[in-house]
């Protein structure tokens, strides 16, 4: 595996790196108003990324199956959500004083969202490894530039992703440091996912359209059960609207004009 590859595999972790960073600029307490902005932005970025990144290009791998190329992308969209919601009726809730338990609710909402971007991250690390593989066994539609330009587009759609993680958790009490470790560490599965790709492309290529849909699905669930309420709670909702088509409109740019 030679140098440019390496180096393609790792820019959109740095991207996730780079936008996880935002928390160290941030104040003590995200103000009201810039919490609503960053949910609806938060909320935009992922339902266009679910769109363009993930439910689009896993139909368009299935364009063999004719009329059925919708099958892989509406199972793996269903289970995506189906994990996500056992996943919430699993974590234990608590009923004690309420200052508990607008602890616990923070606490559940961040695992799923580091969870979500998380297992979002993973099929685009496939992705990515899939289109280096093409690279590098002399796939003549595969250009090595071709390659570069997906990794980085992918890199600059993890900026703010890396945010969204990093910031609320900042938000919640949690320390810079770790905040930051987090955001960065749902960024670390991509290049993994990248490198497993590549080694087992033959096995990973016929169900990566699934994957891609299951990622989906995954942040749907989360945009729908946890953030759009949360920003529409109060006041300021309106402008958490609009920080949502923000989000989605930045991000279906990203991904037609980049992806």
């Amino acid at each position: 595996m030679n140098t440019s590859i390496v180096l393609g595999l790792l820019i959109p972790f740095l991207g996730t790196t780079l936008g996880s960073s935002c928390v160290f600029f941030m104040a003590k307490k995200m103000n009201t108003l810039i919490q609503k902005i960053l949910l609806g932005f938060a909320s935009g970025v992922m339902v266009a990324a679910s769109v363009w990144s993930l439910l689009i290009p896993a139909i368009d791998m299935s364009e063999s199956l004719g009329k059925f190329a919708f099958m892989p992308a509406a199972i793996g969209f269903l289970l995506g959500i189906a994990f996500l919601l056992i996943l919430d009726h699993t974590i234990p809730h608590m009923h004690l004083d309420n200052e508990i338990e607008g602890k616990k609710a923070n606490l559940k909402k961040s695992t799923m969202l580091v969870l979500a971007v998380t297992l979002h991250n993973i099929p685009e690390g496939m992705a990515v490894g899939v289109v280096f593989a093409g690279v590098m066994i002399g796939n003549s539609e595969v250009s090595l530039m071709g390659a570069m330009a997906l990794a980085i587009g992918i890199a600059i759609q993890n900026f703010p992703e890396g945010a969204i993680i990093s910031m609320p958790l900042k938000s919640e009490g949690m320390s810079r440091k770790r905040a930051f470790l987090y955001g960065t560490a749902s960024g670390v599965v991509e290049p993994i996912g990248a490198v497993v790709t590549i080694l087992l492309s033959k096995f990973v290529v016929p169900v990566l359209p699934y994957l891609l849909a299951f990622a989906a699905g995954a942040m749907l669930y989360v945009v729908v059960e946890e953030l759009i309420p949360e920003a529409s709670e109060g006041e300021h909702s309106n402008v958490a609207t609009i920080g949502f088509a923000i989000g989605f409109t930045v991000m279906m740019i990203l991904d037609v004009a980049l992806g």
